[in-house]
């Protein structure tokens, strides 16, 4: 009798907890009356980012919140003063930071960022990376054949890799395609190219930033032994949001390309154009980017880079990549086309560090 009195009073003590512990979570209301429940992910720049149950991720202006609360600790960035981590309570138009040690009032105009414990991982770890961190990325090999009247081999591999921390971003690109065929006993190279380069920007201001590239190719059917390209300018982050990002760069570079019949042609160019990420899904992911070179030394003529590329991650490692490759050049070496197309598909492995 004595176990069953105690298994009753057991459970009535933890039904009595629970209505408690399902209120425990941190509360935002805002001024046109709504309520959300959840958990404070960050405070970035002009909006609050907290995590619903119900609808999920749900970004708020900051300046439309009435009050908050939070159940977590939460890392507290004011304009002036040490950065503080506790609960956050609000009292009038004041915002309690609580500390272990003490309690600190703020208006909401002095506080320049919140931070879970996540987001306060994530940008300790953008601080002082080295050199051989935060780098993303893929590689992908692909391979196409057939047999039979006709025997056809393809293979294609590409690599792209992206660093980024809070103020610059580091970008490695290669590309490589082969395709023979065999017909009647004859056999013959089709397409044989090669595209590779490294980009760099760095931010001088929110909105601008200074970049420079170095790109090399070769592609044997235009004839082209090695274009090398060295330039640099002045970019602008004309649209930034968490999912996508627009930026529009100018500037001006130095070609030389070596041809095999044989020529070498070198000129000053003046550039403009494009890049833009969007994610599409939590699985899917499109970038591209376009630049348009003026020849500076033969005016008149002139070039086009084009590249869009699509992820798809089937596994936390495993991913299916598209990739388009366009060149076009207004003064090929003598009968060649003036346009290159290239595309590629096949399974990448995604790498992190």
């Amino acid at each position: 009798m004595q176990r069953i009195r105690c298994g009753r009073v057991f459970i009535v003590c933890l039904l009595g907890m629970l209505p408690a512990m399902a209120a425990r979570a941190d509360q935002v209301a805002l001024k046109n009356g709504d309520r959300l429940t959840g958990s404070i992910v960050k405070k970035h720049d002009a909006n609050l980012t907290i995590l619903t149950d119900r609808m999920g991720e749900v970004i708020v202006p900051w300046d439309q919140i009435d009050s908050i609360t939070s159940d977590q600790p939460l890392y507290v960035v004011p304009v002036a003063g040490p950065k503080l981590y506790g609960t956050l309570a609000q009292t009038a138009d004041k915002i309690e930071v609580r500390t272990s040690g003490a309690t600190q009032a703020l208006s909401p105009a002095d506080i320049t960022a919140i931070r879970n414990e996540a987001e306060e991982q994530a940008f300790q770890r953008l601080e002082n990376p080295g050199w051989l961190q935060l780098w993303t990325g893929t590689g992908t090999v692909g391979l196409a054949g057939t047999s039979g009247n006709a025997q056809t081999l393809t293979f294609t591999s590409g690599i792209n890799a992206d660093r980024k921390t809070r103020t610059d971003k580091t970008s490695l690109y290669f590309s490589f395609i082969k395709a023979s065929a065999r017909v009647g006993g004859l056999s013959e190279d089709t397409a044989e190219a090669v595209r590779g380069g490294l980009r760099y920007q760095r931010d001088v201001h929110p909105r601008l930033f200074l970049s420079a590239f170095n790109d090399y190719e070769y592609d044997r059917f235009q004839d082209l032994d090695l274009r090398f390209v060295i330039g640099g300018g002045l970019g602008y982050h004309a649209y930034k949001t968490d999912r996508s990002q627009l930026d529009l760069l100018a500037g001006v570079a130095y070609n030389r390309s070596s041809y095999s019949t044989p020529e070498i042609r070198e000129a000053g160019e003046l550039y403009w154009g494009n890049e833009y990420s969007l994610k599409l899904s939590d699985a899917t992911a499109l970038v591209q980017s376009y630049r348009m070179f003026h020849n500076l030394t033969q005016t008149g003529e002139y070039r086009m880079d084009f590249n869009l590329g699509l992820s798809t991650k089937l596994l936390q490692w495993l991913s299916w990549n598209i990739s388009i490759s366009d060149r076009y050049q207004s003064d090929p070496a003598d009968g060649r086309k003036t346009n290159d197309f290239l595309y590629t598909t096949g399974l990448g492995i995604t790498f992190a560090n």
